[in-house]
């Protein structure tokens, strides 16, 4: 296990810390009574909780990094099993906040979605190998698309659009880097080209809201198309802590806007705008940079990854971080509706971290095993 350890990218750490601090400080400065900087006061609450659930999370990715990642065939079907299970039991769970989306254990929470995510890479990695030599066939095609469609339209159901939405590039890209039939990638491309060009054309007025409202609640629910409003205040006090930041920012915990806690859920979803306005142009430029190197390395993975299992695994983990991180900064941003999808790292909650760790970690065991042939 520590032999395997040695050999892990070694770059990905201080990344890995980069945002984790990050994380701290933008959590402290919106939980943080405005005014209140002496440093034995920098541990609030949710702070403490952050830490500590970066704490498991290293133990997770180490954990992972250090086992072989083909042992997780063995597991594919009992996880997608018990990802079926949690997301159907929600629904008989008490409602938090009015939505179905997680499990209440005393004064902890569960978000099974965000698992789910990655339980989809994972079950796509396998059933692609398995039926690597089928998949010019239309019934391979359907059965990967069930595999999909199933914690997608539960997930939507809770409902939680921005989660399932992160669902439909890592099957894409999944479904082009297994060999899928040409037909059902350009199906999907096109439909999600056209799907972002009809939203983005929404966010930036090309298309009214209002007009487009009488003939879109024929096919989805008043509530339901609501979601896409782009006039919702929290979508303008997004906008609003971005452009104060300016070049240079605030200053930590100096923001005025995020300060006076007119910025709906600062810590969690709206986190990139926190800090945008904390730290402005000059720290949101550090932030992505931060960002791409990250993504650019686990792509890396998938690069050099020695076989097909290894490769469709990492390619679709390297989806999911990158989606997670352009949705949160495109609804930030204006471009998007806002869906609650958490930037990764940074965005304060304990099944995020924990995911996302566990996704790193699998990623390091591919990469650490990138020479071994047996």
């Amino acid at each position: 296990m520590l032999q395997r350890l040695t050999k892990i990218d070694l770059r990905v750490i201080p990344l890995l810390i980069a945002l984790m601090v990050i994380s701290l400080l933008v959590i402290s400065a919106t939980t943080l009574p405005q005014g209140d900087v002496e440093f034995e006061n920098f541990f609030t609450p949710r702070v403490i909780g952050q830490l500590r659930w970066f704490g498991l999370g290293w133990v997770v990715y180490l954990f992972f990094s250090s086992i072989d990642y083909h042992k997780l065939r063995h597991w594919t079907w009992l996880l997608y099993a018990v990802m079926v299970i949690m997301l159907v039991g929600l629904f008989f769970a008490p409602a938090i906040q009015n939505v179905h989306r997680w499990y209440r254990f005393g004064g902890f929470t569960c978000q099974p979605s965000e698992y789910s995510k990655l339980i989809v890479v994972i079950t796509l990695s396998w059933f692609l190998e398995y039926k690597s030599h089928r998949m010019q066939q239309s019934s391979t095609a359907w059965q990967a698309i069930a595999i999909t469609l199933v914690p997608f339209a539960l997930i939507l159901k809770q409902p939680d659009l921005g989660t399932a939405l992160v669902i439909f590039p890592i099957a894409l890209v999944m479904f082009y880097f297994g060999g899928m039939r040409r037909r059902v990638i350009v199906g999907m491309t096109v439909l999600g080209i056209a799907g972002m060009v009809f939203v983005s054309m929404m966010f930036l007025g090309l298309i009214s809201h209002e007009q487009l409202q009488p003939y879109a609640t024929k096919v989805l629910k008043e509530y339901q198309y609501e979601r896409l409003n782009p006039n919702t205040y929290h979508q303008r006090a997004a906008q609003t802590a971005i452009a104060l930041g300016g070049v240079t920012g605030s200053g930590w915990h100096k923001s005025e806007f995020t300060g006076r806690q007119w910025l709906p859920e600062a810590h969690t979803d709206s986190v990139f705008a926190a800090f945008a306005e904390e730290f402005g142009l000059v720290g949101v430029t550090i932030l992505l940079g931060i960002f791409f190197l990250l993504i650019y390395f686990c792509f890396q993975v998938t690069a050099v990854a020695k076989d097909r299992f290894g490769r469709l695994l990492s390619a679709g983990i390297t989806v999911y971080l990158a989606a997670h991180i352009l949705i949160n900064v495109g609804m930030m941003s204006g471009f998007l509706p806002i869906t609650g999808v958490p930037l990764i790292l940074v965005s304060y909650g304990g099944s995020s971290v924990l995911s996302t760790m566990t996704a790193l970690g699998i990623l390091q065991s591919i990469y650490s095993r990138r020479f071994m042939f047996s």
